[in-house]
């Protein structure tokens, strides 16, 4: 489980151990320990403080799940990250951090985790994708495609392991009350203004979904709405619409 610390992860996790998960929660901040302390009373957890952004620290959690030796049922892929404002205008080593960690970790960590499952014939496996996963976003224009990655290499592989036992479920969520906006620098755009799920109700939509073996939920009557208009808009029109949610704004 990871990106655990705070949000849909905390909340995914919560979720796990109330159904009896024990649980292995992964986060680079301090904040992980505490939401391990907190939920130790209802299953065993062990926290584990890792930059899933390198090569390294994926290594690190997969060796740490092999010398746990217990089987590994299910598994929620879903640290990431967020970087706000013009490509042009925003530091490259920003955009790089978030590729490396949405995009390249969950491959990391999606292929050893799927390939044990396999090897035992079953699992669960979901990854934290999104409704940007659905059109282009600009202003955060890394995100978005990363999130459409996401959904591509999740459904992908879902259709790979058909038959083996293992299934892939993406969690498509769209504005939560977390975060988010302001690690990313977003705090100053209409998205972050409006209105936000519940991130209790998100990862129990997505926890349910994962355990039903479903291929994909998205959480949220408006976001539903908005998923179903991307698949009928332009690409380059989609854009447009996007870009009035997310471009920044003076503050009032």
């Amino acid at each position: 489980m990871t990106g655990a610390s705070s949000g849909i992860g905390e909340e995914l996790a919560r979720q796990m151990v109330q159904n009896g998960f024990d649980l292995m929660i992964v986060a680079e901040d301090e904040a992980i320990l505490d939401v391990a302390a907190e939920l130790s009373d209802l299953a065993d957890v062990r926290p584990v403080r890792a930059d899933l952004a390198t090569h390294a620290g994926n290594e690190m959690v997969i060796d740490l799940m092999a010398q746990d030796g217990r089987p590994l049922a299910a598994a929620a892929i879903n640290a990431g990250i967020g970087v706000h404002g013009r490509l042009v205008d925003t530091e490259l080593d920003d955009h790089l951090r978030l590729i490396a960690l949405n995009i390249v970790s969950a491959v990391h960590l999606g292929r050893a985790v799927a390939k044990d499952m396999v090897a035992r014939g079953e699992g669960r496996l979901l990854f934290t994708s999104s409704v940007a996963s659905q059109m282009p976003g600009p202003f955060y224009t890394t995100y978005a495609a990363s999130k459409s990655f996401i959904q591509s290499f999740s459904q992908g592989l879902r259709e790979e392991l058909r038959d083996t036992g293992v299934t892939v479920t993406a969690l498509m969520p769209g504005p939560t009350d977390t975060e988010f906006f302001d690690r990313a620098g977003m705090d100053h755009t209409k998205v972050a203004e409006g209105p936000k799920d519940d991130p209790a109700d998100v990862a129990q939509a997505g926890f349910t979904a994962m355990m039903a073996g479903d291929d994909h939920v998205v959480t949220g009557w408006r976001n539903k709405l908005q998923t179903a208009a991307a698949g009928v808009l332009p690409d380059a029109m989609a854009a447009k619409v996007h870009r009035s949610m997310t471009e920044p704004h003076e503050s009032s």
